[in-house]
């Protein structure tokens, strides 16, 4: 049976600390750090686990900050805050803008999307 973590099943054949990166709010050091403090080896693969390092790993993982949906929830509620008080950066979040003082004039398509070109004003006549 496939481990789970935070209502995140964990892939079988990786190694285990980069296995624990799928739940959202672990990285690479994080990760580290519940593999020592449950004091099992981060190189062993998923499926090579006991079932008392698997509990150990996943009371490990779970003692940390909030993961998962209630890091998105918290995340998000922060983000609702600087738009209600009307911060800068709640207004660069709202407009869909770089909010870390990125420039806008080149770059920053990921946040603001597609480029929109103008193009000429007259229309293709289609032919018969």
């Amino acid at each position: 049976m496939p481990m789970r973590v935070a209502g995140v099943t964990i892939p079988d054949g990786k190694r285990l600390f980069v296995a624990l990166r799928r739940v959202y709010g672990i990285g690479k050091a994080r990760a580290l750090a519940a593999l020592h403090q449950a004091s099992v080896d981060p190189y062993k693969r998923v499926e090579d686990l006991t079932p008392e390092e698997e509990a150990a790993v996943r009371t490990a993982v779970e003692s940390f900050a909030p993961l998962e949906g209630d890091l998105k929830r918290e995340i998000s509620a922060n983000i609702r805050r600087l738009k209600d008080t009307q911060s800068y950066r709640g207004l660069r979040h709202a407009r869909g803008l770089p909010v870390r003082g990125q420039r806008t004039k080149t770059n920053a398509r990921t946040r603001k999307g597609p480029r929109k070109t103008m193009t000429s004003g007259r229309r293709k006549v289609e032919k018969k």
